[in-house]
């Protein structure tokens, strides 16, 4: 029994349902369809489909021989309160009938993101290939707990150039951020890969990490927190994160594709 009809929604009616729904309001940049999942003709889910801030290098890191017209990648996923458990899986099988049907595409990727506390479950119920894991940073506002991405930190860079008397900064120092009230935590991103055609098996073959269904569960998510330039410690507790009275964010309402598709 088919619970869910999908079909492509309005941006606006997608961006409102997320910011309601999603446990972190920011969208991603470069969207190339919104998808909204109905039960009885009311909007109860929305699957965002598109490429994350580099697509090029994103898929060319995992699959050199491929390019951008050969995946999309799930930028944001979310389900009202209200529906039964495991209802995330029954929208991802009609969302991949939906791909199939209306796309070209080989591959589906997804990250479950570890510094927010997700192994990936959604994803593994689904039967998704696992890749990996990779190391990334972010800051946290120690008094609010605001998440800042890196990317989105520009401006602080700037300033903590001019702290330093330095021309340029890729990251924000340890002196700097105490000014700031600012602190630097890392954690872990999972790579998930779902096959949207015959020839996803092939180039699977031709991928330069391992794509296995041993999954990775909640012990193995970890944090570190910076302790100086260039030293870590673990941290025991799991960092907290919240997205109220955002400092630093702003909510982002879709990119324009002819920014990287060349």
């Amino acid at each position: 029994m088919k619970l869910f009809d999908v079909k492509e929604i309005n941006k606006d009616i997608a961006i409102s349902f997320i910011e309601e729904h999603h446990y972190t309001p920011m969208l991603p940049k470069l969207t190339k369809h919104w998808l909204g999942g109905f039960v009885e003709n009311e909007l109860v889910a929305v699957l965002t489909l598109g490429w994350g801030t580099q697509p090029k290098q994103t898929i060319k890191k995992l699959f050199p021989h491929l390019d951008t017209k050969d995946y999309y990648e799930i930028g944001k996923m979310c389900l009202t309160d209200e529906m039964p458990r495991n209802s995330e899986t029954q929208f991802l099988s009609q969302v991949k009938a939906w791909i199939k049907e209306n796309t070209e595409i080989d591959l589906l990727y997804t990250m479950a993101d570890g510094i927010m506390g997700k192994a990936g479950y959604v994803y593994q119920a689904f039967n998704f290939f696992y890749g990996g894991k990779f190391r990334t940073a972010v800051y946290r506002d120690t008094i609010t707990g605001e998440k800042i991405h890196p990317r989105t930190a520009r401006k602080l860079c700037e300033e903590n150039a001019i702290f330093l008397q330095k021309e340029k900064v890729h990251w924000l120092t340890p002196d700097y951020m105490k000014t700031k009230n600012l602190e630097r935590i890392d954690g872990l991103m999972f790579r998930y890969m779902l096959p949207m055609s015959k020839k996803a098996k092939k180039h699977f073959k031709k991928s330069t990490v391992d794509w296995t269904l041993n999954y990775p569960k909640h012990k193995d998510i970890e944090f570190w927190k910076q302790i100086e330039l260039g030293k870590y410690e673990r941290m025991k507790d799991w960092p907290v994160f919240t997205f109220d009275n955002m400092k630093y964010n702003k909510k982002m309402s879709g990119g324009k594709l002819d920014e990287f598709m060349t």
